[in-house]
């Protein structure tokens, strides 16, 4: 690989092979970051636009003089740092917490070890007891971004009705799943033209939970008009966020919740449990309604004027996208991580 591994500045672990929230958060800021330092991607899923690091390039790297970034983003990857640099290995450590909880004690153990700590909240900040940087996630405005024709988006899914509202993530509790069905079945045999679509994976331990939903949904008789997906490839789902009018957010709890910013950037309204960094990214009224976490009748509540009046739902979507444009693009977020790294190396 030209110039690497010698002249290497950033590696960015991903030392977990099942894709999450994390790797996804990861591999969109990654390819921006290696725009601005020679940096490398280490471990599984590595996305387009930074270099893949090898295990035997990296060997390569062992007692080298100059400093060189690990920025981890899970206890094994902050693990792993330590002991490499224990070992010889010239790193500073850089690690990124979205937990909104009181950590164990291996975590604090191991955050005290870092160079530096960058959290994606205030909320997230306030559970560490050391000082952190605040950087938000952000996203690809360019990939998330509004369709030409809306209309014409939802029309091609086949689904009946003219308008879509859409809640995405993992089908389980915490994800507040079951609160949108339930405010689904409140809201949708007023509305003929909206269908509620639930796109994210049902694992198996979740099986239960997702055929209870089901029950729900044929009770109701609206097996037409909620559908489940299950998990789609990323490009479908980055697709399914331009059919979408409205996003609902339905987190209990969330470490930052980045569903949030990718509807808001398709220019969907929005409105959002109050979890997560929703918060932080929703001026309430404005770019975005908020709610209590768990209650189904005021996510009912706060989505009827948006279903009532699509033109009232249009323009807080073009108010929501203006702010993810000014405040949460992948681009701000590099830069700030940017400011993080060059006084380490």
């Amino acid at each position: 690989m030209a110039n690497f591994p010698g002249d290497l500045q950033v590696i960015v672990p991903n030392l977990h092979r099942r894709y999450s929230g994390v790797t996804a958060t990861n591999r969109m800021v990654a390819p921006r970051v290696a725009k601005l330092f020679r940096a490398a991607w280490f471990g599984a899923n590595a996305p387009e636009g930074i270099t893949r690091l090898s295990a035997t390039d990296f060997l390569k790297l062992w007692r080298r003089r100059a400093p060189l970034i690990w920025h981890a983003r899970r206890n094994n990857e902050m693990i792993a740092g330590v002991l490499l640099r224990a070992l010889g290995w010239p790193l500073k450590l850089v690690f990124t917490s979205a937990a909104q909880r009181h950590h164990s004690w291996i975590t604090r153990w191991l955050i005290r070890r870092m160079d530096a700590i960058i959290a994606t909240s205030e909320i997230s900040a306030s559970f560490l007891k050391v000082k952190a940087t605040v950087i938000p996630h952000g996203v690809d405005t360019d990939v998330y971004a509004p369709p030409r024709d809306r209309a014409a988006a939802f029309a091609e899914s086949g689904l009946p009705g003219r308008y879509a509202i859409g809640c995405f993530g993992r089908v389980r509790s915490q994800k507040g799943t079951d609160v949108f069905v339930d405010a689904m079945c409140r809201l949708l045999p007023r509305y003929p033209d909206f269908t509620a679509v639930i796109v994210g994976q049902v694992t198996t331990e979740q099986l239960p939970f997702a055929n209870d939903l089901k029950k729900r949904i044929e009770a109701a008789g609206l097996q037409s008009r909620i559908i489940i997906t299950g998990e789609l490839p990323i490009q479908q789902v980055q697709r399914w966020y331009q059919r979408l009018t409205i996003y609902a957010f339905t987190s209990r709890n969330e470490g930052f919740g980045l569903t949030l910013i990718e509807a808001m950037a398709a220019g969907s309204a929005l409105v959002a449990a109050r979890a997560g960094a929703a918060e932080l990214v929703v001026e309430d009224g404005v770019t975005g309604v908020l709610t209590p976490p768990g209650d189904a009748a005021a996510l009912a509540a706060a989505l009827e004027p948006l279903t009532r009046d699509v033109a009232l739902a249009t323009v807080m979507g073009q108010r929501g996208r203006a702010r993810v444009l000014a405040k949460f693009s992948l681009d701000a977020e590099a830069a700030r991580i940017g400011e993080v790294y060059r006084p380490l190396l």
